[in-house]
């Protein structure tokens, strides 16, 4: 029943995306610079373009461009990303008069094209949920195209989104595999996946699809937590089931998840089914504290968090450093909280800074595809460079957000949906 369902929703939404624009065209331009600039400048050495460009040419596999992308938004187009305050899904067109995310909606062009015809992923990959870490950008590709009879960015969402709901591993209980030959699950996942099915739900026209596709992501989200978190510490392990597991609390499979986690609740939130929604996004809220909450007792004096968070002999990361300080700053946004760990986050920022070097490369990172060593200086992780991204433009967005609210009191108060 479930797959019927699934099959009949993905006709539904294909064609709903290809024809929502048949009435209303976008007007959209070429600017492809920053709508507002960072909140500080980092350090002398070297600037956050260099950072932004490195991290564009250097991205090249499907995880790295789908975090790329998400990157770009934050950092240049916050008026697009879910952590703005007056965002919507869809946008709202009138965003797309003066203002037009071309190295975003470049970078899906070029996936959508390259798409091998008998591929359901938009990149062929034995990662499952990787190339749907691009899916978000190819749906805002094919809302903004100019050519409403292009059906190409609509049928490779479409395609992605039946891939991970009716062609890959999963467990009994439903919880997708990373891993397209076997069931295991990654924490990595939870950034890849998730993101995209609940962005597809929000573009969903249906309530009933809408519904559906949003519970599928806060679902994947519950159980991937359900298998993964560790009971003593609260952070995640990093892979569970099939022919290797991996039970080391490593740091960026729990920045994967938190901020993975982050975007679907914001998702969520600015979904007009939220109403239906305030226990999912309060769980959501309350399991990627316990990951920021837990993270931050391992911190070194110097502000940098370790490859196994909690392994004293292992190396200092500034990759999982960057990602998890700047969803502690999207956390502290939405909880009213411009204390509790923000001394934390700020303290990680400067590691990471200390940690560019005057060509805007972030040194020190964990290589991520041994997981446990360090990146050769000849190879410079490029999802590094977009987490460096993520990060400032969580802490720019933070400062504004207090800046703001220069009246709030220290301290936790009621958590917040983006609209409030």
């Amino acid at each position: 029943m479930r797959k019927a369902f699934v099959l009949s929703l993905l006709v539904n939404v294909g064609e709903y995306l290809t024809s929502r624009s048949t009435t209303q065209k976008c007007i959209c331009t070429t600017n492809s610079s920053p709508t507002r600039p960072p909140a500080s400048s980092p350090a002398d050495g070297f600037t956050l373009d260099e950072v932004r460009s490195n991290a564009i040419a250097s991205s090249q596999k499907s995880w790295e461009l789908g975090t790329l992308t998400e990157a770009l938004l934050e950092y240049s187009w916050p008026q697009l990303s879910v952590f703005n305050a007056a965002a919507s899904i869809p946008p709202a067109r009138d965003l797309f008069t003066s203002d037009y995310p071309t190295d975003v909606v470049n970078i899906a062009t070029t996936v959508v094209q390259n798409k091998p015809n008998d591929s359901l992923p938009l990149m062929p990959d034995t990662a499952v949920g990787d190339p749907a870490s691009i899916g978000p950008a190819v749906l805002l590709a094919n809302w903004t195209r100019n050519d409403t009879n292009d059906a190409r960015f609509s049928t490779a969402a479409g395609s992605q989104l039946s891939y991970l709901l009716t062609q890959a591993p999963r467990t009994s209980d439903g919880a997708i595999s990373q891993r397209n030959d076997q069931v295991q699950l990654w924490s990595d996942f939870v950034y890849m996946a998730p993101p995209f099915i609940a962005s597809f739900g929000a573009y969903e026209q249906d309530d009933a699809n809408k519904t559906y596709l949003l519970q599928a992501a806060y679902d994947q989200c519950r159980l991937y937590r359900q298998y993964l978190q560790d009971n003593s510490t609260k952070l995640w392990k990093h892979i569970e089931f099939g022919s290797y597991q991996d039970n080391n609390l490593w740091a960026t499979g729990n920045g994967w998840a938190v901020a993975g986690m982050l975007r679907v609740r914001q998702t969520i939130s600015l979904s007009d089914v939220s109403g239906s929604f305030v226990n999912q996004q309060n769980d959501l809220l309350n399991w990627i504290e316990e990951i920021v909450k837990a993270s931050w007792i391992y911190q070194t004096s110097d502000g940098a968090l370790r490859n196994v968070i909690n392994n004293s002999s292992s190396f200092k990361d500034s990759s999982s450093t960057a990602l998890i300080a700047s969803a502690t700053f999207r956390l502290a946004v939405l909880k009213r909280d411009n204390s509790t760990y923000i001394s934390s986050a700020n303290a990680a920022y400067d590691f990471v800074i200390r940690n560019i070097d005057s060509s805007g490369w972030l040194r020190n990172t964990v290589d991520p595809l041994t997981f446990y060593s360090l990146s050769s200086p000849d190879d410079p992780s490029p999802e590094a460079q977009s987490f460096v991204l993520l990060l400032e433009s969580a802490r720019r967005d933070f400062q504004d957000w207090v800046d703001a609210n220069a009246t709030l009191p220290s301290g936790g108060n009621d958590p917040i949906s983006l609209g409030s």
